[in-house]
């Protein structure tokens, strides 16, 4: 495999490399090989071990990750995206059409205790404060039932955040096999029989969210990242990709 075909490489210097990930490939390393891993691509396009990724994206959410191409580099930029120091940007296709104008959501979330599915978490009084805001980009019609493309922006990075809040709202994110309304679909995914008709009611493969923009102050420089929607959902909402 080509270099070229490892990776969609964003941008890349002597520092940092930032690729956009597609949906369905894992970041962590897997025992199915280098190619299976997003990590393993990141060793295997740089011809050494040294990559280490700085944010993480769940295997089926699509976008930009940031490696840092030396320990230095990726301690600075840890610290900086374990702060409030970077703003992060998705784009997600929901259930429904979404409320015109902005959107905030406060709700904090902590793990689902009465769950069959381990990692699921939950809005719990007693969670960890987050937000999430989200703006309405368009509503789409399809034979399918209404949904709605979304701008969206985490001010806090728990885990499954924007998945939780979205359903939490009554607006979950197409393809969601957890937090769609039945956690049942993930566990027939995971061992190994999911229907069809569970593909059918998810309509999409992976869920809709697409990790679409990193802005951030490093190095006494502004950075900014983009990836525009991937081509599986600008498919689906009917329209060329759109840059958050």
């Amino acid at each position: 495999m080509t270099t070229a075909a490892l990776l969609d490489v964003v941008f890349e210097n002597a520092d940092i490399l930032v690729v956009n990930k597609p949906a369905g490939l894992v970041v962590h390393p897997s025992k199915s090989g280098e190619l299976s891993s997003l990590i393993g691509r990141v060793r295997l396009y740089l011809g050494h071990g040294e990559g280490r990724l700085v944010n993480r994206l769940d295997r089926e959410t699509s976008g930009l990750v940031l490696v840092a191409k030396s320990a230095a580099a990726a301690g600075e930029l840890g610290r900086l995206l374990a702060g409030t120091g970077v703003e992060k940007r998705y784009l997600a296709v929901v259930h429904g059409h979404f409320p015109a104008g902005p959107q905030r959501i406060v709700a904090p979330l902590g793990k689902d205790d009465v769950s069959a599915v381990a990692i699921k978490d939950c809005v719990r009084e007693d969670g960890a404060p987050a937000e999430t805001r989200a703006d309405l980009i368009r509503t789409v019609d399809r034979d399918d039932g209404p949904f709605s493309l979304l701008d969206v922006c985490p001010t806090t990075g728990r885990k499954h955040q924007i998945r939780i809040h979205l359903a939490h709202i009554g607006h979950p994110i197409v393809g969601d096999k957890i937090y769609g309304g039945d956690e049942g679909c993930y566990l027939r995914l995971v061992t190994g029989v999911l229907t069809e008709d569970d593909r059918r009611r998810l309509i999409l493969e992976h869920h809709a969210l697409h990790a679409a923009s990193l802005r951030f102050v490093w190095r006494e420089r502004e950075w900014l990242f983009e990836a525009p929607l991937d081509g599986r959902l600008a498919t689906f909402v009917g329209s060329a990709p759109v840059s958050s």
